[in-house]
């Protein structure tokens, strides 16, 4: 296939590339002149090599003795070779420390020196020469594969005393991209068709004739085409074909050439010694990576809005702060990124659409309970009966207490702990599948909208890791090519020894958590031996704040800690593919995440408070009395954690996203900036900049901020109602954050292909049917709501006398205080009475009754609501016989096929390119 690459390209490299060499010293830093930007064939590395070695300078035979700059200015020629008309695809950087700094260095070490200065190796340096001169080796045979595989080339140099930094610069002629275009299925246009507006509710607005401040006319839009897969035989019937120069975009050709460098052998093949990152990851590389479209930031000049570059319209029109109100430009995220990042922005606007009605109905909600706090009744009771309940002490050293000291606690408790909480509850779990049945469709619209409907993942490449420590050489069972091989015995050894890891882990976070519950009852206790009345009323909240925040430093802690152990573990493991591998680093890091951060809520719902026992046999643990829930019930100190760890987690995240790129972004200009050293006048190279931004880090933990986040706001959406409201606010500023990163510090990714968010759907439904689950037990168990409808029903239906009703008296037998009072339904021997046995049926009946009927509905919603809109099937089957059309051998029977079956085209969706490519094939 390279051979056929070259042969092809024959012609190509006579126009664009002088081969001719006359014998002269060439005085330019590249692979060609400075004038004409040629290429300098691999026959001379050879020579240039054996002249280095041959003056001790063995750390890359490919350093050619050249001129580093030219007397004579270059004009700026954006992202082009010097020609000014060869596109850049990619570049390639290393570092080669310089010889004179190398010499000092070993004088300083007394290192023994030959007659001429060279350096004679010794038993300390002999291994790191070696080295050097193995990725010098390896760096040499890798272009010489290169050029032969038709990529044309062209070197730049940075240089100080201390280091040389070298930029070679790629690019995929004509030809090349044809033919892999071809190999890689790229999509082809073959008629122009309306831009789809993916905003559902610009539509609605639309219908009602409602102004629309979202919305914002955005330049130079991609064009939407139906497409079909490219086929060069078919060429002439695709539109705009004849420009060579525009018919492929950038992105398709980072695509190419990034295809091109990932399958480049450089060593030996049957070590698996192929592509760049392994390169990269051996160090022999330093970075490799497209280049940015420019400048982000607008000229000073006026320009007109069609006149800026992509990377302009992103940063004016998206990445600055006071777009945040405005639709996401989505085509132009997906023509500069790719379909994955663009994916990943679609979700998570998506997303932070959906949550506006939870945000507002959520907020009603906690308005609702502030403005019915007055007709409480269960409070009154507490705030005005003075001495009339004397209530046991909540610790072995306590004294008693009166309740009208928890009057405060006991009212701010019915704003998480009424009727409004649970319907709320019920509403967010009808939201969790609503939202992701919805998502499905635009899921679908995109990847149709974006070609990526049909994409499925290739074979996959043996990763770069894999491939260098994998013990032996196997064919490939599906292109019987000999790759890597890892016995599937032993890796399964190892993922049952990493799940013991795992285990243990969580094993470490259960004792984090009994440390939390233990120092919030010693803090307890200080408050309340402190003598303070304030401090002993707030003691319980005081405590569970402050264990509340040294809960979020543990969280933050072992995340940290247990990230990079995973990461070590899913490598050990030794999975082949980077998918498969990425999937078990995110089914491992989710695990211990989600026990991680809702560890903690989990108990403060489900089991505080249920094994305190009662006077006479209270429950320990380590000698401790086991806690019981405050004043103001579980669902109070629950939104307390609720609130300190995800907005305090919120918060962490956005600074340090805010922050460390920035500081990684500065260190890496500040090393440029000391090899560039006095050259003020030196204008810095598109490449230049970009090798100073931070690289890619990926969506990883972008995706899984946003799941725990979704998880916070559903599973436990009951006791803390304005979740989705600070969620929302979260996700205003995430989105900006993310979009600054990737337009102005990151380095531009390699656009890959996605026709979904891939496992992390998986893991959102998961979420959203666990907190059916965990709301209904929430409501059951630990709210008030079900407790007082039993007692209106049996009793009073105003709830009069239902405090007195919940306390029970403490037995005859405790004589410390004789008669006082705990809450709990029990008699004065400390057996259930029998209201309690009847809760306990109406709290299962409950559990059954709301899990059976969430459930169906959500059931009937799938049901109803097809995961792919009926308009995009017509797309889909109008598409399909376009291209049936287009791509048919029998041109006689096409020309029939359209006078006889061909509907007449609506206006607006062909274009005068179109009516022409067809023309032409009569």
């Amino acid at each position: 296939m390279l051979r056929k690459g070259s042969e092809l390209l024959k012609g190509d490299r006579e126009v664009l590339l002088d081969l001719d060499y006359g014998g002269e010293a060439q005085t330019t830093d590249s692979y060609g002149s400075l004038q004409n930007g040629c290429f300098i064939p691999p026959r001379y590395f050879s020579a240039a090599a054996c002249d280095e070695y041959a003056d001790g300078d063995d750390d890359d035979p490919m350093n050619i003795h050249l001129n580093t700059r030219s007397t004579q200015p270059i004009p700026q020629l954006g992202n082009y070779f010097r020609d000014g008309r060869t596109k850049i695809d990619f570049v390639l950087v290393w570092e080669v420390r310089s010889q004179r700094k190398r010499r000092g260095k070993r004088r300083n070490r007394g290192e023994v020196t030959g007659e001429e200065g060279e350096a004679v190796p010794t038993e300390e340096n002999s291994r790191s020469e070696r080295r050097k001169a193995q990725l010098a080796q390896w760096r040499e045979k890798f272009v010489q594969n290169l050029e032969s595989a038709g990529l044309l080339m062209e070197k730049e140099e940075t240089a100080n005393e201390k280091k040389t930094i070298h930029f070679l610069k790629l690019s995929a002629p004509w030809d090349l991209m044809v033919y892999y275009a071809e190999e890689l299925c790229l999509r082809a246009p073959l008629q122009a068709q309306p831009n789809l507006d993916l905003n559902t509710s610009a539509r609605v607005l639309s219908r009602l004739c409602i102004p629309n401040a979202m919305t914002e006319s955005v330049p130079n839009r991609p064009l939407d085409y139906y497409t079909c897969a490219f086929r060069k035989s078919k060429m002439n019937r695709f539109l705009g074909c004849d420009n060579h120069e525009t018919y492929f975009t950038n992105t398709q050709r980072h695509r190419v050439v990034y295809e091109i460098l990932a399958g480049t052998v450089y060593g030996k093949r049957k070590r698996a010694e192929v592509g760049v990152d392994r390169l990269l990851n051996e160090g022999a590389y330093t970075a490799a990576f497209p280049l940015h479209e420019g400048p982000f930031q607008l000229p000073r000049y006026e320009i007109r809005p069609d006149e800026l570059n992509q990377r302009q319209v992103l940063h004016h029109y998206w990445a600055r702060w006071c777009k945040w109100y405005k639709y996401q430009p989505l085509d132009h995220i997906r023509e500069y990124f790719g379909e994955k990042i663009a994916l990943y922005f679609a979700w998570l606007g998506f997303y932070t659409a959906w949550l506006l009605p939870a945000a507002a109905v959520g907020t009603l909600v906690f308005v609702s309970g502030v403005m019915s706090m007055g007709t409480n009744t269960p409070a009154k009771e507490v705030c005005n009966g003075s001495a009339s309940y004397l209530m046991c002490p909540l610790c072995n050293t306590c004294k008693a207490w009166n309740m009208s000291e928890i009057c405060t606690m006991a009212k701010l408790g019915y704003l998480f702990d009424h009727p409004g909480t649970v319907l709320f509850s019920v509403f967010m779990s009808f939201w969790a599948v609503t939202f992701l049945e919805y998502w499905k469709r635009k899921m679908a619209t995109l990847a149709h909208h974006w070609d990526c409907m049909d994409f499925h993942e290739e074979e996959e490449r043996p990763r770069p890791e894999f491939a260098a420590m994998a013990p032996s050489m196997e064919p490939n069972p599906v292109t019987g090519v000999k790759e890597p091989y890892f016995p599937e015995k032993t890796r399964l050894s190892r993922m049952f020894t990493g799940s013991m890891v795992i285990i243990m882990m969580l094993c470490v976070v259960m004792i984090f958590l009994v440390t939390v519950v233990m120092c919030r009852g010693i803090i307890s206790v200080m408050m309340f031996h402190t003598g303070s009345p304030v401090l002993r009323t707030e003691a319980g909240t005081i405590a569970n704040i402050s264990s509340s925040i040294v809960n979020l430093g543990l969280i933050l802690l072992m995340g940290r800690v247990y990230t990079a152990l995973a990461e070590q573990l899913t490598k050990w493991e030794m999975h082949r593919t980077q998918t498969q591998y990425d999937n078990a680093f995110i089914f491992k890091v989710f695990i211990f995440q989600f026990v991680n951060f809702y560890s903690s809520p989990f108990y403060v719902a489900f089991f505080k408070g249920r094994f305190v026992g009662y006077p006479t046999n209270y429950g320990t643990l380590f000698g401790m009395r086991n806690e019981d829930c405050g004043p103001g019930g579980c669902l109070i100190e629950l939104a307390e954690q609720l609130f300190i760890i995800m907005v305090g987690k919120q918060l962490i995240n956005n600074i340090q996203e805010f922050i460390i790129p920035k500081v990684k972004a500065w260190r890496q200009k500040r090393s440029l900036a000391k090899v560039l050293g006095g050259k003020a006048s030196h204008e810095p190279q598109r490449w230049e900049e970009d090798y100073q931004l931070v690289e890619c880090e990926g969506l990883f933990e972008e995706y899984l901020e946003m799941v725990l986040q979704f998880g916070f706001i559903t599973i436990f959406v009951a006791a803390f109602p304005l979740a989705p409201l600070f969620a929302l606010l979260n996700n205003w500023v995430e989105i900006r954050l993310d979009a600054h990163k990737f337009v102005c510090e990151y380095r531009r990714p390699v656009a890959e292909r996605a026709q979904n968010i891939g496992v992390w759907f998986n893991i959102l439904e998961a979420l959203s049917h666990l907190s059916v689950i965990a709301n209904a037990f929430l409501i059951a168990f630990t709210s008030d709501f079900l407790p007082r409808l039993l007692y209106q029903y049996k009793f009073d239906n105003e709830l009069s006398g239902y405090v007195n009703f919940t306390l029970a008296y403490a037995p005859l037998n405790y004589t410390e205080y004789p008669m006082c009072r705990y809450k709990a339904f029990r008699d004065n021997n400390g057996n259930y009475t029998l209201f309690y046995w009847e809760l306990l049926a109406v709290r299962l009946g409950f559990i059954i009754a709301f899990e059976h009927v969430v459930f169906f509905v959500l059931r009937a919603i799938d049901w109803i609501v097809p995961d792919v809109p009926e308009s995009l099937e017509l797309k889909i089957k109008r598409e399909r016989y376009l291209a049936k059309q287009a791509l048919a051998e029998n041109q006689e029977a096409l020309l029939v096929s359209r006078v006889r079956g061909a509907a007449p085209a609506t206006p607006g969706t062909s274009s005068p390119g179109h009516d022409a490519s067809f023309g032409n094939m009569s």
